[in-house]
């Protein structure tokens, strides 16, 4: 539509519009404070929502026994025994005598040839290893394309003896350039001296090829195959029920294979690395390798009760190393309460109880457990305190006044306030959207009472919170905050004097609501609140149609663009309108300039 501007009457239609719209406008603007009215209060329900979802929570853990049942351990002399207790644990004293503890199977080598470099390859020291010990492996090398000039090029793994040596072929190296070939033969050593423009040098320890020529871009040493030498050996160990820790279809054993261009060091931390269980080092001192089960006790095959408790096989470990095969570890043996027993680890757990043994020693030291009062009573009182703050965050929603001067800020509105004025506007428009909330006052008021009602069918002297020591608050502005009462002792002096009734009273459970414990009556509760706060103001993850406030959303929304289409309807009526007018006057100015002319 074209709009006339008010040349001929000399009017601001556009301003006169924009006011009149201003009128038309007032209903859509409630509409929208409305809407925004109603989004902060969906996100004041998830708030306190998800206050409640954290709290029960918290309340969860109080439902397991061992919030109420820790133990505090003590030995008479931690150097030689420590302990600690789980919850399942008596009160008891505990008295270790005669402790012998237990060793871990060791083996330690000959000492090694003073020259041997366990920094260097093991291959590029060989004589000083008989060569039994290694064993040639053909390795398929796959063609090369070549990327740069180079005469160099370096094959995976060194410990090279021979090229082709089992094909029958003559030891060549062939390249293709440009689609031409041409054969290299093959020198292998460790010196490389003069190479001929013919001839590709391998060095032996290295694995590095060097040709006689530069080798272009582009250009493929074709495939071929070459021998390498290995150290292949298995180590077989045992755990504590004398089952091979290996592969089933070596035997129990774990193979090993390492090329030769593997150092001493590599080789013993891999098999440190490996799941043999053992711990493996050289040390430079002795020359000597030393090898040690991780775990202690005599771990043997449970067919030889007096067999090894590592087995290594022939070549490199017996061979070269000359590792012992009957190396034993021993179990720990120990008197407990009169009782001689042994076991395979320093570290064992009985009646609850884990100890750790420390030094060997032929005296007493006792153990003792006993309920770790302070622990139960943090427990209590932590949760307590998180409770009354729960409490005080939803009393100070639903009593937060309503200041009803402050509605929602129109567009129009906040631009006309700085953003520090329209935050202060928008904090006190918030306020008060959830006053008097039934669903939350209900909640507040059952979870008082889940706290009061005794629990009934407790076997123990203790049925209600009065009995241990907790009460309401005689302030009546902490609205039903709960309180220890004096200095704690009561509460500390029920947990000792009877800690299942302690327990029971909090976490009990039944069928009935009178029958669960306190904390369990709070979980259902905060769980039928929470559902009901959910079918008003939903998830995040719901959809409009799923909660009541979506629903009213969703509504209020339809009648904003129905409403929004309407005002569209109205300002090109008022346009029209102005138009007329315009060219009436148009016409009119017309008419009397015409009459002029006649009496001119």
């Amino acid at each position: 539509m074209v709009r006339v501007s008010g040349l001929a009457s000399g009017m601001d239609i556009d301003q006169i519009v924009s006011d009149l719209m201003k009128a038309e406008r007032m209903p859509i603007d409630k509409m929208k404070k409305q809407k925004q009215t109603l989004e902060w209060q969906r996100d004041d329900y998830r708030s306190m929502n998800l206050l409640l979802s954290e709290f029960n929570n918290l309340a969860f853990n109080m439902t397991l026994q061992s919030s109420y049942s820790s133990k505090t351990v003590s030995s008479s002399d931690e150097t030689k025994v420590k302990a600690a207790a789980t919850s399942s644990a008596a009160n008891a004293s505990y008295t270790l005598s005669n402790v012998t503890m237990a060793t871990a199977a060791q083996s330690i080598s000959t000492s090694i040839d003073s020259s041997m470099d366990p920094t260097k390859s093991l291959w590029s020291q060989r004589g000083s290893m008989d060569s039994s010990v290694w064993t040639e492996k053909t390795v398929e090398q796959a063609a090369i394309t070549l990327s740069a000039d180079t005469s160099t090029v370096k094959l995976a793994k060194g410990a090279v003896s021979a090229v082709n040596q089992n094909t029958g072929t003559l030891n060549s190296i062939s390249v293709t350039t440009d689609g031409t070939g041409k054969a290299y033969t093959v020198r292998i050593g460790t010196a490389a001296g003069i190479i001929n423009s013919n001839e590709v040098f391998i060095n032996e320890d290295t694995g590095e090829m060097t040709f006689g020529t530069t080798l272009t871009s582009g250009s493929t040493i074709e495939a071929f195959s070459y021998q390498q030498n290995v150290l292949n050996f298995s180590v077989t160990t045992y755990d504590s029920t004398g089952k091979a820790t290996g592969n089933i279809q070596d035997g129990g054993s774990t193979p090993f294979e390492f090329d030769g261009s593997t150092s001493l060091n590599t080789l013993l931390t891999q098999i440190s690395n490996s799941k043999v269980g053992i711990s493996a080092f050289f040390d430079e001192g002795t020359n000597k390798v030393v090898m040690t089960r991780k775990d202690t006790g005599n771990l043997s095959s449970a067919d030889s009760a007096d067999g090894s408790n590592m087995v290594f096989s022939e070549g490199f470990l017996t061979g070269f190393l000359q590792l012992a095969g009957d190396a034993k570890g021993t179990d720990a043996k120990f008197t407990l309460n009169g009782l001689e027993t042994t076991r395979k680890s320093n570290t064992f757990t009985t009646g609850g109880v884990t100890y750790t043994l420390q030094n060997n020693f032929t005296g007493d030291v006792r153990v003792n457990v006993s309920n770790d009062t302070q622990k139960v009573f943090d427990t209590i009182k932590d949760f307590l305190t998180k409770y009354n703050e729960l409490i005080e965050k939803i009393n100070g929603k639903i009593t937060e006044e309503r200041d009803r001067n402050y509605q929602p800020l129109t567009d129009e509105e906040r631009e006309k306030l700085t953003d520090k004025q329209a935050e202060q506007w928008d904090e006190k428009a918030k306020s008060g959207l959830l006053k008097g909330d039934s669903i939350l006052s209900s909640g507040l008021n059952q979870m008082r009472s889940n706290w009061y009602a005794s629990v009934s069918g407790m076997s123990g002297g203790f049925s209600q919170l009065t009995d241990i020591g907790i009460s309401t608050s005689a302030n009546y502005t902490d609205r039903g905050k709960l309180v220890i009462e004096g200095d704690g002792t009561k509460l500390k002096e029920a947990i000792e004097k009877d800690p299942q009734s302690v327990m029971d009273l909090f976490m009990k459970s039944g069928s009935t609501t009178s029958e669960k414990g306190i904390v369990r009556r709070l979980r259902d509760t905060i769980t039928q609140t929470v559902s009901k706060v959910e079918q008003r103001a939903g998830r995040s993850t719901w959809t409009s149609e799923q909660f009541l406030l979506g629903r009213n959303l969703k509504s209020v929304n339809s009648q904003i663009t129905s409403f929004e289409s309407r005002l569209t309807q109205v300002e090109d009526r008022y346009y029209r309108q102005f138009t007329a007018m315009e060219k009436a006057i148009q016409n009119a100015n017309a008419q009397s300039a015409q009459l002029s002319q006649y009496f001119s």
